[in-house]
């Protein structure tokens, strides 16, 4: 299973779209194999669904992102767990391997 963790400065951020990296975190057998840091191309509304979907990610971990953009990650079936305020993106993924990721209510806020 590959996820996507939007990152600023090495930790998650809270809007999704003002990412400066993706961490796209690959796991197997319930364990992660690969961590990899990608630049996104330039934000605009609609890409960074489609790029994702083109990099065979299928799970979304984020604080929180606009409406368009979970509709389009839903139209691409990747599943999107949002308000998450903290975190590595290994750490992340270890707690949703473990069923002990904390969500909460979606941080963007525009």
């Amino acid at each position: 299973m590959k996820f996507a963790i939007p990152m600023l400065n090495g930790q998650i951020t809270a809007h999704f779209g003002h990412c400066e990296k993706f961490a796209v975190v690959e796991t197997e057998d319930n364990k992660v194999v690969s961590e990899e840091m990608v630049t996104p191309p330039i934000h605009q509304p609609g890409v960074y669904p489609r790029f994702l979907a083109d990099q065979g990610v299928q799970v979304i971990i984020a604080g929180g992102m606009g409406q368009k953009a979970q509709d389009l990650f839903a139209y691409n079936k990747i599943v999107v767990y949002m308000g998450v305020a903290q975190g590595t993106a290994k750490e992340l993924v270890e707690n949703y391997l473990n069923d002990q990721l904390t969500t909460g209510e979606n941080l963007c806020t525009h």
